[in-house]
């Protein structure tokens, strides 16, 4: 018979909010336990042989993935693995633009992404040191494999909220992105340009008549990304912004899109505190 929290906690647990498991009440202990697989044996006041009994049934409903709380980072990693798996990596790199070789008999693409390159084989994404991507890193690289098409950037850019179905992330894209930068570069406009710089960003300032500041950067081969500022002046609060090129919307989706934003975001910050 699985248990269930109210299970747990009315039948196995001495409800007595002790907190000598760790939590503030039996309530909270018993939902890690089901959920989160939180050890059982650390309540201290659970009889031996109940707990042996009690442990085995919590085994078997783990085994069979009942109330566990999902890993929403690991579905999606699998999910972009699956969308990619059916394709070659020739492939992947003829429409990514990616450099495929093959070493000691592996194939591998190596790919630019922003001031480094990664390595992808059939079965890893590693970065330059040999270790693998974080999952939500991998998650990313895997759909612009999966969907990205062969399309070149146009030169065309357009702001986030241009895109179709952006509506829903459009406040996720202020609070996340653009807050964020303007609140470590507003009036530090050198030091954004440090972090850019150092980040792989190209000065394209010239290119805009009223901005104070814009760089280019390659997330990937065929997804270029424009940070532009505007700064503080008389009268005028900061704005910072992200142009995507019209077709990036083949190269990735709006989840992907929202990843690679807040990504740059906390690159150039973390440049930026290291300095």
């Amino acid at each position: 018979m699985a248990l269930s929290v109210v299970d747990l906690y009315s039948k196995i647990l001495p409800k007595t909010n002790c907190k000598d498991c760790g939590f503030l009440t039996c309530i909270a202990f018993a939902g890690m336990v089901v959920s989160e697989k939180h050890p059982l044996k650390n309540c201290p006041h659970i009889d031996p042989a109940i707990l042996q009994d009690a442990q085995k049934e919590l085994e078997q409903q783990y085994k069979e993935g009942k109330w566990l709380k999902k890993d929403m980072a690991k579905e999606a990693l699998d999910w972009a693995k699956q969308k990619a798996a059916s394709m070659t990596l020739e492939d992947i790199a003829i429409r990514i633009g990616g450099d495929l070789k093959i070493i000691e008999g592996i194939e591998q693409i190596t790919l630019p992404y922003f001031n480094k390159s990664i390595l992808i084989t059939k079965n890893k994404i590693l970065d330059g040191f040999g270790n693998e991507l974080t999952r939500n890193e991998q998650t990313f690289v895997y759909i612009h494999m999966a969907q990205g098409g062969i399309v070149k950037p146009t030169g065309n850019k357009k702001s986030f909220k241009e895109f179709p179905n952006t509506v829903s992330k459009i406040v996720s894209m202020k609070d996340h992105v653009e807050a964020p930068l303007k609140k470590n570069f507003a009036s530090h406009i050198n030091q954004l340009k440090h972090a850019c710089k150092v980040s792989g960003g190209k000065d394209v300032t010239a290119q805009y008549d009223s901005c104070d500041l814009a760089y280019d950067f390659i997330a990937f081969p065929k997804v270029p990304v424009t940070l532009i500022l505007w700064d503080t002046s008389e009268g005028f609060d900061a704005q910072i912004k992200l142009l995507f090129d019209e077709t990036i919307v083949q190269h990735l989706d709006i989840e992907a899109i929202m990843f690679l934003s807040e990504h740059l975001c906390k690159m150039l910050i973390h440049v930026n505190d290291e300095s």
